[in-house]
């Protein structure tokens, strides 16, 4: 089993709220979202693994069980060009759990007119093989999110 927790402080909202159908209508797959705090802060690994995948605005990373997590860093924020955003690791790399992945400021992001919200998301997974997912409430970095069979 694999234990997924929040890359972010914040308040869970569950992906029914993201502003995004792609997300909402959990098309990437099942996971909650974080309502992020509004100061910079770093985005950390919510699992021991390997970045498969790294942009400013996104990164996957990969458990020793195949488990990819998503972690979208707001809302049409590719369209910010990497602009606010910091990479602190390389694709390809071993991650452990709570590692600083990329450095951003969600209320940099909601001045450019997109949304901070970031979902947080159990790639290839069905929804019943999520369980106890948070949905509501202040969550701290490193708290669990969801686990996933």
């Amino acid at each position: 089993m694999t234990t997924v927790t929040s890359p972010l402080a914040g308040r869970a909202i569950g992906l029914a709220a993201v502003p995004d159908p792609v997300f909402s209508g959990a098309m990437v797959g099942p996971g909650t979202a974080i309502d992020p705090v509004r100061e910079p802060s770093e985005a950390v690994s919510p699992v021991d693994g390997v970045v498969v995948s790294l942009h400013p605005h996104a990164f996957v990373v990969v458990d020793s069980e195949g488990h990819g997590v998503l972690t979208h860093l707001g809302i049409d924020t590719v369209q910010l060009n990497g602009e606010g955003f910091e990479l602190l690791v390389n694709k390809g790399d071993t991650v452990t759990r709570n590692q600083a992945v990329v450095r951003w400021n969600p209320a940099a992001v909601e001045e450019a007119g997109k949304s901070p919200v970031c979902p947080v998301v159990a790639l290839e997974a069905t929804a019943d093989s999520l369980g106890e997912v948070v949905e509501d409430g202040d969550v701290k970095a490193g708290e669990q999110l969801f686990s996933w069979q």
